[in-house]
């Protein structure tokens, strides 16, 4: 097992494989009357979030503590960050702590890189910036395989926002590595030139909803993130909507075994209409659930299942 999950990248197909059937194990502690496991006592798991997080967060202490791990949650508001303190600063703080693993969420790319240059334990990313977010990849995956029995050969249409996204990233690798399909659908303002290639070579570029839409196993809408759009990518949100927003009739437009994703959180009638969100070819929901049990497997393999 690797020491640290920073990139879609760190996982080859054995690993990521291994993680995923480690989270279908671990997904039966949730219908225990005692919902925890021994396996992390002892340890110490520090949940770094220099962003706003409500899923991420939550999912990552309930992994940790359904694993008995001890969990310190820090937030940059109102802590020394506040005062002009480093990233390496903290991260030191942390090390002199006892630290584990530390699971961080940043605005800057490439920082969960930076950490574990100096720190002893594991760092795992939850979000840098718009680079990546690996283990919300990982939970999408397991979601697919549940729902569909497996991940070879499926026909994923990735929708939206993929300047930004980086669960957009994250997703084109690891399910290309597991023999996925991935095509980029949306305005091309909102895809970097070359960003398939460059991920990995295979995956298609789409302006057109429509025509990916009949042939698609999956669709994954991705969240509109105008917190981090300084220019006017599109005209308007009714114009986005029209185009590129997953509503009834485009969903019905699917294959009938398709499912529809969206890492959350949604704008409802923007990106994805109320009708889809809550119908029964959704799996947002299930991808929440999920992700405890893709974290708790994250977690354990990094720190009670391998002999580092």
């Amino acid at each position: 097992m690797i020491r640290h999950l920073l990139s879609g990248a760190d996982l080859d197909a054995a690993t990521a494989t291994e993680i995923l059937d480690t989270a279908a194990e671990m997904a039966t502690v949730a219908g225990r009357e005692v919902k925890k496991l021994p396996a992390l006592r002892g340890r110490t798991v520090v949940n770094l979030f220099y962003e706003d997080s409500t899923r991420t967060r939550i999912s990552f202490e309930a992994a940790a503590k359904r694993l008995s791990a001890d969990v310190i949650n820090f937030s940059a508001k109102g802590s020394s960050v506040a005062k002009g303190e480093s990233l390496k600063d903290t991260a030191l703080t942390l090390q002199a702590m006892g630290a584990d693993a530390v699971v961080v969420r940043h605005p800057a790319s490439g920082a969960p890189h930076r950490l574990a240059d100096w720190v002893d334990g594991s760092v795992v990313n939850a979000g840098d910036g718009t680079h990546e977010h690996p283990t919300q990849a990982l939970l999408d995956a397991y979601t697919m395989r549940s729902r569909l029995g497996r991940l070879a050969g499926l026909s994923v249409a990735v929708v939206g926002d993929v300047l930004h996204s980086r669960v957009a990233r994250s997703n084109v690798l690891l399910l290309s590595t597991l023999g996925a399909k991935v095509t980029l659908v949306g305005p091309p303002t909102l895809i970097p030139v070359d960003i398939a290639q460059a991920l990995a070579p295979g995956t298609d570029v789409s302006y057109d909803l429509d025509a990916v839409l009949p042939t698609s196993d999956v669709v994954m809408m991705l969240r509109v993130q105008r917190e981090r759009m300084n220019d006017s990518y599109f005209p308007s949100a009714r114009e986005y909507a029209r185009r590129y927003g997953l509503d009834g009739p485009r969903m019905r437009r699917l294959p009938e075994h398709a499912i529809v994703m969206h890492p959350g959180p949604m704008n409802r009638g923007m990106e994805i209409t109320p009708e889809v969100a809550d119908s029964p070819r959704s799996t947002i929901v299930e991808q929440v659930a999920n992700g405890v049990s893709v974290r708790m497997a994250v977690l354990y393999l990094l720190l009670g299942g391998n002999n580092r």
